[in-house]
């Protein structure tokens, strides 16, 4: 991944083996795409299809590295997060090599207050995400039919008690708010201090920097993410480096 003030950019290049994770060539060939998403605000088609400096696209490049390296590698995905003021700020869990690691993720904050104060934050928040994986930012965003279908899911738990329906409808809203409370991330209780909520804790960084901050949208990438089935803690792992 890589940012630039109000821009940043985070990709997902897969290689077989840690070995070729590892390896300076590729970390490198890792780098000159992620500057290259960077360029186009991380849209992955537009990614692919720009040149590098050999004058090849990136998916070329990929192809030519294949038998460089010795063995497959894929650029699977990128994304990107812009804000008109204040900055978007990164963190790498796992690092294996600056800006790369096992996850990645970008967060864009728009404020008009103290740039390191913000960045600091927004530090904070950024590993936030990487140990709590949240889907949406608060829940207008949240898709209404992942809602409905949460919905209908714990409505029939609920029924399956013998309760009332004006019970069900009470036990399913309680329950719909600890959903939100595990999808959205100002809903979420903020790893950093394991008390406040990160809307509350937003609250307290805008007093810090000295303006109102907006938290504009965030992107997680985890190597591997939908590929593997054997999935470790990332989040034990992220809570106990928040706290170290």
């Amino acid at each position: 991944m890589t940012t630039n003030g109000v821009t940043g950019a985070v990709i997902e290049l897969n290689s077989e083996t840690d070995f070729v994770a590892r390896n300076p060539d590729f970390q490198n060939f890792v780098s000159s795409v992620a500057a290259v998403a960077l360029s186009k605000g991380g849209d992955f088609d537009q990614t692919s299809a720009a040149n590098m400096d050999g004058g090849k696209t990136v998916v070329d490049t990929v192809t030519e590295m294949v038998g460089t390296i010795g063995e497959n590698l894929s650029f699977r995905r990128s994304a990107g997060i812009t804000v008109t003021e204040g900055l978007v700020a990164s963190y790498v869990h796992g690092a294996v090599a600056p800006n790369q690691g096992k996850i990645g993720v970008l967060v864009g904050l728009e404020s008009a207050g103290n740039e390191g104060k913000l960045a600091e934050f927004g530090k904070q928040l950024a590993m936030h995400v990487a140990a709590a994986n949240p889907l949406w930012v608060a829940k207008d965003e949240v898709d209404t039919e992942a809602v409905d279908r949460e919905r209908e899911v714990l409505a029939d738990q609920a029924r399956e008690s013998g309760k009332p329906e004006e019970i069900v409808e009470k036990m399913v809203d309680g329950r719909l708010r600890k959903y939100y409370e595990e999808v959205c991330l100002m809903d979420q209780t903020f790893v950093i201090d394991g008390e406040s909520k990160v809307s509350e804790a937003v609250e307290a960084a805008a007093d810090e920097v000295g303006a109102p901050v907006k938290v504009v949208g965030f992107a997680r990438f985890q190597l591997g993410e939908g590929i593997e089935k054997e999935e470790s803690d990332f989040a034990a792992e992220v809570a106990a480096t928040a706290g170290s």
